[in-house]
């Protein structure tokens, strides 16, 4: 599967127009040799299978290429940047678990009274809302006017608890927030109406019949089968987060990958561009694989 998703994206940036070297090209003070001796060492003098099969190369080996703009190595670059995203994308997905199963549950149970029908609107608010605008009025809200929390970056510039854990946890609350915004919605969304259908099965009833306990019930008997739907949904949502953040990132000037990626876009910097898609298309393929793996943990009777 990698090696299939590696092809299609070299090929397809290999089929954006213009050249990685525009920059060079331009400058009037660039030689023709200066240029040559450039596209040989990156390798672009020779035919883009022969590229690619020496990228390839250099993926199974450690050795990613180098950028374009700064000339170092990528794997380097993505590794300084790839910390403070799964901090951002890693805190925002457990805000939205804890919070979206829950919120959903609760509804699925108390189905047409006021707390689902709040939540369900608020649900529905959340799915509809613009991520960098809520963004933007928390920032206004409590940066500007209350004054509570930084307005953006990842740590303070200056101040005795500039760059500590305090100081990160602080930058760290909107951007969270925000980026959970819409997975706590279509979580919650999608946990109630899993819940509400299998406690209408008829194997529920049977138990209801027999004189268990509801919460009984709801543990051993609907509680897995629910949940077996909703695990695909959040699994396969992990990639998703990870890139979500670029408005996020852009919103909150976060030094992660989002941000990261789209300066590599706008300047095509291709060995950087196919770092960082390899390794969303490796949380992609991990993402279904735990998925895989929980099926089999909530229903014994899926087998490999």
């Amino acid at each position: 599967m990698l090696l299939a998703v590696s092809i299609i994206i070299y090929g397809l940036l290999q089929a954006m127009p213009g050249d990685p070297l525009d920059m060079y090209l331009e400058n009037p003070s660039a030689t023709p040799e200066a240029i040559a001796a450039i596209k040989e060492s990156y390798g672009l003098n020779q035919p883009v299978y022969i590229q690619y099969l020496n990228w390839l190369k250099g993926i199974v080996t450690g050795d990613w290429g180098r950028s374009f703009m700064s000339r170092r190595p990528v794997l380097e670059l993505i590794m300084e940047k790839l910390g403070p995203t799964l901090q951002l994308s890693g805190t925002a997905f457990l805000i939205a678990l804890f919070i979206a199963i829950p919120l959903g549950i609760t509804g699925a149970i108390k189905k047409g009274k006021l707390f689902d029908n709040v939540t369900s609107t608020a649900t529905f608010l959340g799915i509809s809302m613009p991520s960098f605008w809520f963004g933007m009025m928390l920032q206004l809200l409590f940066s500007v006017q209350l004054k509570w929390l930084p307005t953006a970056g990842r740590t303070s510039l200056v101040g005795e608890n500039a760059g500590s854990a305090g100081d990160v946890a602080l930058h760290l609350i909107m951007p969270a927030i925000v980026l959970s915004l819409i997975y706590i919605a279509s979580w919650a969304r999608y946990a109630r109406s899993n819940f509400i259908e299998v406690m209408n099965q008829d194997y529920i009833r049977t138990a209801r019949a027999k004189g268990l306990k509801e919460r009984t019930i709801f543990v051993l008997h609907a509680m897995r089968n629910a949940l077996i739907p909703l695990v695909t949904v959040v699994m396969l949502d992990i990639p998703a987060i990870f890139s979500g953040a670029v408005v996020t990132e852009t919103v909150f000037a976060w030094p992660g990958m989002g941000s990261f990626f789209n300066d590599a876009l706008s300047k095509q910097d291709f060995p950087l561009l196919m770092g960082i898609l390899m390794i969303n298309a490796i949380l992609v393929i991990l993402s279904n694989l735990i998925a895989d793996i929980l099926y089999a943990v909530l229903d014994p009777r899926i087998k490999y």
